[in-house]
């Protein structure tokens, strides 16, 4: 397949390519599929494709599968090899100066954890004080341990040391990836979060527990739906949530997932993008508000209403002015219990 294009992705201004590896027995996961587990709704693999998706060139190393994003696949020689073998398996369909290298297991992984780490292997967040930009950036978890798999690096490095090794050790299969690493000019950063991988179901139980906390459930809702749906569409989401609002509240709650379906499909037959959604919400919600101001009296309404009812209770012939005729049950004036006027003698009831 080719190479997937992100469309209008704010991303590095110098391309890069990401490869992926997503192979492995997966033996503390019983030999389950790791890259197809599912992590708020979405496989694992395509959480960390969405995290790359401004790669000019993406590359899984694995059997291919069905994505949600266009990718080049790539096999380890002897199948099997291990991750340095499965590296350079990847790093031959790539040509970009620089490359994010991923596991397919990282489901906190994000667009903006990739570009720290490409900015901080192109100089501009090293902190190497005017120092020959590092050869790679790498991820360090919370116990300070390298996170080689969760890293950008300069690829004429990586080939010149991955063909030592070859050389040495009569190719790369089995070898560890720290033989890689170790050879390497690294700089590191810490994220608890981004570097956070699953090993076992006990890591994938986690993982799903926080996707469906308050702070996240939104975001990783509409990112799974978007995945699902194949669209890639950045859009105002508080926006929409008080168009919702105004509908629910200014017509009926039935309003609010009726208005945001036709908003979207008002966005899509004006071309679609953020701007043809955010123009098609702005016209829903003044009409939510229009829909809504008529259920308030214009001013002077109340008193009209007032006065009318004060007219329809006059006695035919009382001069202006005068109380309403008396009802059948109200008090006639007289008797024990008749009230007292201003004025009146009356004694209060003992």
């Amino acid at each position: 397949m080719t190479a997937y294009e992100h469309p209008g992705a704010p991303g590095p201004a110098a391309p890069y390519d990401a490869v992926v590896l997503a192979g492995g027995a997966a033996r503390r996961l019983g030999g389950a599929d790791k890259p197809g587990v599912r992590v708020g709704g979405r496989p694992l693999l395509d959480r960390v494709l969405a995290a790359c998706a401004a790669a000019a060139t993406t590359v899984v190393v694995s059997e291919p599968r069905t994505t949600a994003r266009p990718v080049r696949w790539a096999h380890e020689d002897p199948p099997g090899g291990g991750p340095l073998a499965a590296l350079d398996a990847g790093l031959r369909r790539t040509s970009a100066e620089d490359v994010v290298v991923l596991s397919a297991d990282l489901p906190f992984l994000d667009e903006g954890t990739v570009r720290r780490l490409l900015d901080a292997l192109r100089g501009s967040d090293a902190g190497r004080g005017g120092a020959e930009r590092p050869e790679g950036v790498l991820l360090s978890d919370p116990e300070g341990r390298d996170q080689p798999l969760v890293a950008a690096y300069r690829v004429e490095p990586l080939r010149r040391e991955l063909a030592v090794l070859a050389a040495a050790h009569g190719g790369l299969t089995g070898l560890p990836l720290r033989r890689l690493t170790a050879a390497l000019d690294l700089t590191r950063i810490s994220d608890p979060v981004a570097s956070f991988d699953c090993d076992t179901w006990d890591d994938i139980a986690a993982a799903r527990a926080r996707i469906r906390e308050h702070g996240h459930v939104l975001d990783e809702w509409i990112s799974a739906v978007k995945d699902e749906l194949g669209i890639d569409l950045d859009v105002d989401t508080g926006g929409l949530l008080d168009l919702a609002r105004d509908a629910a509240h200014g017509v009926a709650r039935p309003a609010a997932p009726l208005t945001t379906f036709l908003v979207g499909y008002a966005a899509a037959h004006a071309g679609g993008g953020p701007e043809a959604v955010a123009a098609a919400a702005r016209k829903a919600a003044a009409l939510a508000l229009r829909w809504a101001d008529e259920d308030t009296p214009e001013d002077g309404e109340d008193t009209k209403k007032a006065a009318g009812k004060d007219t329809e209770n006059v006695t035919p012939g009382a001069a202006p002015g005068a109380g309403a005729a008396p009802g059948p049950h109200a008090p006639t004036g007289s008797g024990p219990h008749a009230p007292a006027g201003p004025g009146s003698d009356a004694a209060p009831d003992a």
